[in-house]
């Protein structure tokens, strides 16, 4: 069985008349990992859209009404649990081998029937903007890459966030100045001379839990070597938007990566 393949589908409960939802098992690298799909309603082909949570285990778990919100734009939304969360084989580490269940979903959503060819997106929020400039180098046919309020070095993460050092030692295997090597692993600046996609960043100032920090090192990485990038900054908000800005920058966005996939630089 190849990675991206449903194992298994089953209706969800959607808080919209217009989008339905499913818990889907599917298979990656080995493992039987779970994730939510959302897809419109309306018959027709989409793009993709693989979300990709932040947080670890049940801190910072896939939203329904997030990826329904998403869909309501016009994409069918992939959202994986990661290894190990919600019945899934495995266990999650922190952009380690998990990455590899971003990959599958993607591969999942190249494999969708309703899925347009050669245009998948790929959003991630907080941890999950790691997981997406990952994804991002793996597929360089990606359409858009979008990090909102992402990590971008977890060498910065190690360092910013004391209360998450523990975990990060015990997930990761030890701390930075000891396993250098697993956070430049995990530190997707390293490699994104391979990002091909156009890249959209958004983060508020005031942002605590990641700090803008991550997205002014990516941004200025990404213009040292040459890359589409666009930044959007928040100086009033943190790493969670009001509902109503938050709205209205999710059709923001997501009319950009349309414009992005009709017209690529």
């Amino acid at each position: 069985m190849k990675n991206g393949s449903i194992i298994e589908k089953v209706r969800y409960p959607s808080p919209s008349p217009h989008v339905s939802v499913f818990m889907v098992t599917y298979y990656s690298g080995g493992l039987k990992v779970k994730g939510l799909l959302a897809e419109p309603q309306v018959e027709g082909n989409y793009d993709g859209f693989l979300y990709l949570r932040g947080g670890i285990k049940n801190v910072g778990q896939v939203r329904v009404g997030r990826i329904v919100q998403f869909a309501s734009e016009g994409f069918i939304v992939m959202a994986p649990f990661y290894r190990g969360n919600q019945g899934g084989e495995g266990n999650e580490d922190f952009a380690g081998d998990d990455r590899e269940d971003a990959f599958s979903a993607f591969c999942l959503l190249e494999q969708y029937a309703k899925v347009k060819k050669n245009r998948i997106h790929v959003f991630g929020f907080s941890r999950g903007g790691v997981m997406a400039l990952m994804a991002g180098v793996q597929f360089p046919h990606t359409c858009s890459v979008v990090s909102w309020g992402g990590v971008s070095d977890m060498f910065l993460t190690y360092e910013e966030r004391v209360d998450l050092r523990r975990m990060m030692k015990r997930v990761i295997g030890g701390t930075p100045s000891k396993v250098p090597e697993r956070y430049e692993w995990r530190t997707p600046l390293y490699e994104l001379e391979r990002l091909k996609a156009p890249l959209l960043i958004i983060h508020g100032e005031k942002d605590n839990n990641v700090s803008v920090e991550h997205s002014y090192r990516l941004e200025n990485r990404a213009k040292e070597l040459g890359k589409y990038v666009e930044s959007w900054y928040f100086p009033e908000f943190t790493h969670y938007f009001p509902p109503k800005e938050n709205r209205r920058l999710v059709e923001r966005l997501t009319c950009w990566m349309k414009q992005r996939a009709e017209n690529p630089e």
